[in-house]
């Protein structure tokens, strides 16, 4: 590195988890690190997606429990909720974590910390605010956004978004969601537990399309039976129009169309990431699906790397930390290192959550790998009784040789259940390894060990 030609040894593009941990472990080597954030500082995670969300869908959690306890003999009939309270307890939530609007952290810690939109003029120089940077490095950590599909009439209406919906001053009495993706199935999920007569309409032939079949079944079991949400399959928004105080949605279905009128609209029709930061004059290569790396995560023009959503990879915060300490490692040591996503676990926070790690069953199919899989339902295990909760399984995916390669849980804490096959991918254990290792009798996790007995 420099430590003279340029104004800093990195700057840093994004204060989200893909440019945090960057910058604050260069900053503590002894370099001088920027960091420049457009809109709040923290990103997207803490501040309008991540914590806030899984904030409120606790307190769902725990109020539809309350809700039916009736069953356990509890009394129940006085039960309700007061949702600016609820809003309350999310923004506390954000604010115990520390990460949300946070720029104090980073110049704390040596980061010389500004707000606004950068661009860059050359391959070592940016503008923000009007001035100019430069540095040896650059991290490009601009994370993505919303995408508004095309649909006519849209312009016009009023709608939410997974950010906006959040900050409602109560849950709207009838809500159209456009997209039945994690976010979609998230939120439907919440608003139709405080109430909400919720519709979700997805353009794949199931929910939660990039799952395994067995997942968006399940919770669209779960959301429809349980929850009383419109599931719409095999279905395109046409158009949208204001009906009085209510939306008209205009939408095909299997070669019919048909209007449904909800109170508000909800777009989580995916992200796409931000690349507008005159990446072309810097001549990194990208287009509208992301930015281009190396396996050392460098772009097009080596001084210059990128990490977290801005690669256009079904990102997650914990993978976006991964990436800027490899980006960290890989500007302060010789010999550099790339990312290993091998376990990598994903988690969608419904009731049942869903949490895979691994490849996938249709991701074998697409390799053409040769696999054996065991499901085991969750109503096999003592704990499914006592709890009384029976919609959820286990799918553990094997070499033919028994070498987990991936799996799929659905059931109560499932987030915390996926770390054992996690291990079992990433150090090349056998089914028959995770078979014989005793489970605790009556815990969630004995489901494992009945999936893994089952391929043994």
């Amino acid at each position: 590195m420099s430590k003279h030609t340029f104004d800093y040894d990195l700057i840093v593009i994004g204060s989200g988890a893909a440019g945090s941990a960057a910058a604050t472990i260069v900053a503590r080597a002894g370099k001088r690190v920027a960091i420049i954030e457009e809109d709040t500082f923290g990103g997207d995670s803490p501040n309008w997606g991540n914590i806030p969300t899984k904030s409120l869908l606790h307190v769902a959690r725990i109020y539809d429990e309350a809700r039916h306890a009736n069953r356990f003999g509890l009394r129940t009939s006085t039960l309700g909720y007061n949702y600016p309270s609820i809003r309350a307890w999310k923004d506390l939530a954000v604010k115990r974590t520390g990460a949300a609007n946070n720029r104090h952290f980073y110049e704390n810690n040596g980061v010389a910390a500004f707000q606004g939109k950068a661009h860059f003029l050359t391959p070592h120089e940016i503008t923000v605010n009007r001035r100019h940077l430069s540095a040896a490095h650059f991290l490009v950590a601009t994370g993505s956004s919303w995408v508004t599909p095309e649909i006519h009439g849209l312009d016009t209406v009023p709608y939410f978004t997974p950010r906006t919906i959040l900050e409602t001053l109560r849950p709207p009495k009838s809500l159209f969601i456009i997209g039945g993706g994690e976010y979609g199935v998230e939120i439907a999920q919440l608003m139709a537990t405080f109430g909400t007569k919720v519709y979700i309409a997805e353009q794949a032939g199931r929910i939660l399309p990039h799952q395994d079949a067995e997942v968006g079944e399940t919770i669209e079991k779960v959301l429809t039976e349980q929850k009383g949400v419109t599931v719409l399959t095999h279905s395109r928004v046409l158009s949208v129009e204001k009906e009085g105080l209510t939306k008209k949605i205009l939408i095909s279905r299997a070669g019919t169309q048909k209007h449904i009128k909800a109170d508000e609209i909800l777009i989580a029709a995916g992200r796409q990431p931000n690349v507008d930061a005159g990446l072309e004059n810097a001549s990194v290569a990208y287009t509208a699906k992301g930015v281009e790396v190396n396996d050392f995560l460098q772009t097009s023009t080596k001084h210059i790397y990128a990490a977290g959503d801005v690669l256009g990879r079904d990102g997650h915060t914990h993978s976006a930390l991964l990436e800027s300490k490899i980006v960290a490692h890989n500007i302060l040591e010789r010999t550099k290192t790339s990312p290993n996503y091998t376990a990598t676990p994903g988690i969608i926070f419904t009731t049942p959550e869903v949490a895979t790690v691994g490849l996938s069953e249709d991701d074998c199919r697409r390799r053409d790998v040769s696999i054996n899989k065991a499901v085991a339902p969750l109503s096999i295990i003592s704990r499914s009784n006592t709890a009384d909760f029976r919609d959820g399984f286990v799918k553990i995916i094997t070499d033919k040789k028994g070498v987990v390669l991936g799996g799929t849980i659905v059931a109560p804490h499932a987030g915390d259940m996926i770390q054992e096959i996690g291990l079992a991918v990433k150090h090349s254990l056998t089914a028959a390894q995770i078979a014989d290792t005793p489970h605790a009798f009556l815990s969630w996790a004995e489901v494992i060990r009945v999936a893994a007995q089952k391929l043994v």
